[in-house]
């Protein structure tokens, strides 16, 4: 019974695209115009879910060198990440990068006891309270957490932190379309509307109970009948670079929601054409017990062509006039043959281009594939009872320091 509940109280991710309220974007883009008022820098704390998907679509629509640009070029703060790891040297690189600028931070967490997120912000929190004050470090630090549970509600409540609600029936990994990913999405001044309004179509369109017509169900399909003939390893892979965080966003949704029971289809990731350089051996002769799944966008926007040169030293006049993006397409194209040639199926994910209602559609297309596939695999997709383990082992550990 108790598992059965655990279960249930987990599906809030599925309609969510069109459950959150007016009232709530209206707050979310008020406070996103406040933290760019206020700051250079805005520190996101975070670890799995709490970070990854923001992270991914932050990267997504922001110049691959955002954070190298002036404030003026950029036009909204630089967003960096903290909370995700436990490296003393990347804490004390962050203190001294951040020290002499304007900063504001995002702490994420349900709980508020996850050892990352809990550090990060400790330090995090003194270092605002020395450079503003107690107060003025309240009007730079931000909240999202459970409504009413939990250390790190109690902690916004006793310094009156705006906060945010994580909802109870969503699960860390299904959460970027909460104030999670919403908020450090709208102050890198991305349309999260536009987002939520992809998001909501998907729903409805992956809600058709015929498999035939559910390309989200086939994906579901597909993945686990490639596992039952000995494919259990699936590699995303992706011919744009900045969908490198997209592929960790994946990796954590289909990792923790599957890998239990001792099942699991195992969440690799590449990033083409770089990787064809150094897995791409791997991929071509190794065990034949992988898959890719690939997106491939229809539309780059580039439009950057190789130029003619007088002398053609490098033979390259072949391609003059031809646009980089189709160049990476016969490499897409040639690589999928390759692949199969190869005995490694290839699952291709059309995205027509890329924009933010787009984007919207694909990440509820993984999550819900990600729920169908884990009850096809007969595991509970929403929990993740073996990432207490090593919880439990190191707090032993540090308790007997």
């Amino acid at each position: 019974m108790t598992k059965q509940v655990q279960v249930e109280i987990c599906y809030g991710w599925v309609d969510l695209p069109n459950k959150i309220t007016d009232e709530e974007i209206d707050r979310i883009k008020k406070c996103s115009d406040r933290i760019k008022k206020q700051a250079d820098v805005f520190v996101v704390i975070g670890i799995g879910g709490s970070y990854l998907g923001a992270k991914a679509v932050i990267d997504i629509f922001s110049s691959t060198f955002s954070n190298m640009q002036s404030l003026n070029d950029r036009k909204h703060p630089e967003i960096l990440f903290a909370g995700n790891n436990l490296s003393g040297k990347y804490l004390r690189d962050l203190i001294e990068y951040i020290r002499d600028k304007d900063v504001a931070i995002n702490v994420i967490s349900k709980s508020g006891k996850t050892l990352e997120p809990a550090i990060a912000f400790r330090i995090l929190k003194l270092f605002l309270e020395e450079k503003y004050g107690i107060s003025g470090a309240a009007e730079r630090i931000y909240v999202t957490t459970d409504k009413e549970d939990g250390i790190l509600n109690k902690i916004a409540k006793d310094n009156e932190y705006e906060t945010f609600v994580i909802p109870k029936d969503v699960g860390g990994r299904y959460s970027v379309l909460t104030p999670v990913g919403l908020l450090p999405m709208s102050v890198a001044n991305i349309d999260f509307e536009e987002i939520l309004d992809g998001a909501t179509f998907a729903e409805y369109v992956y809600n058709e109970k015929s498999i035939e017509k559910n390309d989200c169900y086939k994906y579901a399909a597909y993945r686990n009948i490639l596992n039952k003939k000995g494919k259990d390893i699936e590699i995303m892979a992706s011919y744009e670079p900045s969908f490198a965080m997209f592929t960790e966003w994946f990796k954590q949704l289909f990792g923790e929601s599957e890998g239990k029971n001792s099942k699991g289809i195992f969440p690799a990731g590449v990033s083409l054409t770089t990787d064809l350089h150094s897995m791409g051996q791997m991929i071509q002769d190794g065990k034949r017990n992988i898959f890719e799944t690939v997106i491939n966008i229809s539309r780059n926007r580039s439009f950057i062509t190789l130029p003619k040169v007088y002398d053609d030293q490098d033979g390259l006049n072949y391609l003059a006039g031809t646009e980089i993006d189709y160049i990476n397409k016969q490499a897409f194209l040639g690589t999928v043959q390759a692949h199969v040639e190869g005995l490694v199926p290839c699952i291709i994910i059309n995205l027509e281009e890329v924009n933010e209602y787009n984007i919207g559609q694909l990440i509820y297309f993984f999550e819900k594939a990600c729920a169908i596939s884990g009850y096809i695999l007969g595991v509970n997709p929403f929990d993740q009872p073996g990432v207490e383990a090593y919880k439990n082992n190191m707090m032993k550990l540090l308790e007997n320091k």
